[in-house]
């Protein structure tokens, strides 16, 4: 009787700790994705952040509006705008912070290529603003790096790593 108690107990254990994360997502209401991206057809401001970098580096926060969605073969809202600030947090001069967006859009065609949008702020202490707007906009993604000053991010800063997704259209 001990060891069928003992397979039981374990049994409801494991059961528990399986359920545990559907259940925190299901009173949350909603998955990371979804919390960060605006539902679709969206049409307002939604606020992003702050993330930092590895190693808190750096740290960027900021809002992301998307207009006019077109729900077409592939979606895209026609016009979005990103703003926030950007903090360097590193007090040595050579090091910078980095906000990397990489902006997938839709072509005439259909196709869905990206491009990176960019922000350097190397002044420790003092935030950089920024604002930029992007038309056709399919997704929106953001990479914070704190590295070393350069005209533009480094490989592994574009490639090391997950991004977090701003805006996906649907």
């Amino acid at each position: 009787m001990t060891i069928t108690r003992s397979l039981a107990g374990a049994a409801l254990a494991a059961l528990l700790l399986a359920a545990a994360p559907a259940a925190a997502q299901a009173a949350t209401g909603a998955s990371d994705a979804a919390a960060t991206a605006p539902a679709a057809g969206a049409a307002g401001t939604t606020h992003w952040g702050p993330f930092t970098a590895p190693g808190r580096g750096a740290r960027a926060a900021g809002s992301l509006t998307a207009s006019g969605e077109d729900h077409a073969d592939i979606p895209a809202a026609k016009t979005v705008r990103i703003s926030g600030k950007l903090h360097d947090r590193t007090s040595a001069g050579a090091v910078c912070g980095w906000a990397v967006f990489r902006v997938t859009y839709r072509t005439a065609d259909g196709n869905l290529p990206f491009k990176h949008h960019s922000v350097r702020s190397c002044s420790y202490g003092t935030p950089k603003s920024f604002t930029f707007t992007r038309h056709d906009v399919y997704q929106v993604e953001l990479k914070v790096c704190s590295e070393g000053r350069a005209a533009k991010p480094s490989l592994t800063c574009l490639y090391a790593g997950s991004w977090k997704v701003l805006y996906l259209s649907r």
